[in-house]
């Protein structure tokens, strides 16, 4: 049997279209607009074998630096060995999607921005950290009030 090492092996699953969304792709694809320093996602659509990136970028985030007609440039970085080598690929607009990695950040700006506001105007302090989850509190369960219950399995029954 032979080696499959080709430049698509083993993008049986990658590549195929989600579960209803074979087919015809979404015009709102091509009519968003990318501009360079955008945060994007490379997903690549198997049904757009033109612009693919390679398997090895599928699911990797970069940033747009250059945009064209119909391609976008996108920095990389990928990890060889011990360090990150900074890469550029070419990629056609079907097989990027905009990045929500960003969008938790910059809700937690607008939400900062308002609390500090709002502090000021009250001539309170205003606590802006993220604390990490903190443990539960101890608590004392009374026996007398919750009396425990015996778990038994109920035999299995047919009823014809």
């Amino acid at each position: 049997m032979g080696h499959p090492a080709g430049l698509r092996a083993g993008t049986r699953y990658a590549f195929s279209r989600n579960f209803r969304e074979k087919g015809m792709i979404k015009l709102s694809t091509y009519l968003r607009t990318y501009r360079v320093g955008d945060i994007v996602d490379i997903k690549v659509n198997g049904a757009v074998q033109k612009g693919m990136a390679h398997k090895v970028y599928h699911g990797k985030t970069g940033v747009i630096y250059n945009v064209t007609k119909s391609a976008v440039g996108i920095i990389i970085y990928k990890k060889v060995k011990h360090r990150y080598i900074e890469k550029r690929i070419n990629v056609r607009i079907e097989h990027i999607q905009p990045s929500r990695s960003r969008d938790d950040f910059l809700r937690r700006v607008k939400k900062n921005a308002e609390a500090k506001k709002q502090a000021k105007a009250d001539g309170t302090q205003v606590q802006l950290k993220r604390q990490p989850l903190q443990p539960r509190e101890a608590r004392t369960i009374s026996i007398t009030e919750n009396k425990p219950e015996t778990v038994a399995p109920t035999p299995y029954e047919t009823t014809i």
